[in-house]
């Protein structure tokens, strides 16, 4: 099995990180808008500390699937793709992965000048701080947190419209090669 991205489809380790960082952040965007409205209780906290574990586990995946494709590299482009689409498909590619920078670290930044107690990952270890905490900048973070929250979720709509776009409309592989390949059966194991 190749691990690395060929030149015509993403690898296995590249499919994986994507979709569990599509899988993580849809699930952050979700925990994020509800618990605004949970009423201040140990689960307000621990919902809190989850969300903010979570992100920061985000942020490590992006670091880790930028790193992976300096190394696996990129496909090429499907052939017959206007050159005009594979600029905007490149520039989109690299801010989805400024914007899945940003949105957590944002969120770290915000946790640090908030002053709250002590993040732990998961319960497991202390989070360091970024800022000392400021009542001036927090309303600030947090609203910048929330814009590049809402600025990644408008590009990743239309980053899937465009796969979709190309799977039913062009009708080809841009969306497939990012998907696991099915496994064929060969003659001898249809045989019972």
């Amino acid at each position: 099995m190749i691990l690395k991205n060929t030149d015509d489809r993403w690898g296995p380790i590249s499919q994986l990180l994507h979709w569990l960082i599509v899988l993580l952040i849809l699930g952050l965007g979700v925990v994020g808008l509800v618990m605004v409205e949970l009423p201040k209780s140990p689960r307000y906290f621990w919902v809190y500390d989850l969300h903010k574990s979570f992100g920061l586990s985000v942020l490590a995946l992006v670091a880790l699937r930028l790193a992976w494709r300096f190394i696996a590299g990129a496909p090429r482009a499907v052939a017959g793709t206007p050159h005009w689409q594979e600029r905007v498909a490149s520039i989109t590619h690299w801010l989805l992965y400024a914007l899945t920078f940003a949105v957590p670290l944002s969120g770290w930044l915000y946790d640090s000048v908030s002053g709250l107690r002590p993040l732990r990952w998961f319960g497991l270890f202390k989070v360091p701080k970024l800022a000392d905490p400021s009542q001036a900048l927090k309303p600030l973070v947090r609203d910048w947190h929330e814009w590049l929250f809402w600025a990644l979720i408008a590009l990743v709509l239309v980053h899937a419209a465009a796969a979709f776009y190309h799977h039913l409309v062009q009708r080809d592989a841009t969306l497939t090669r990012m998907l696991p390949r099915r496994r064929t059966t060969s003659p001898a194991s249809e045989i019972r």
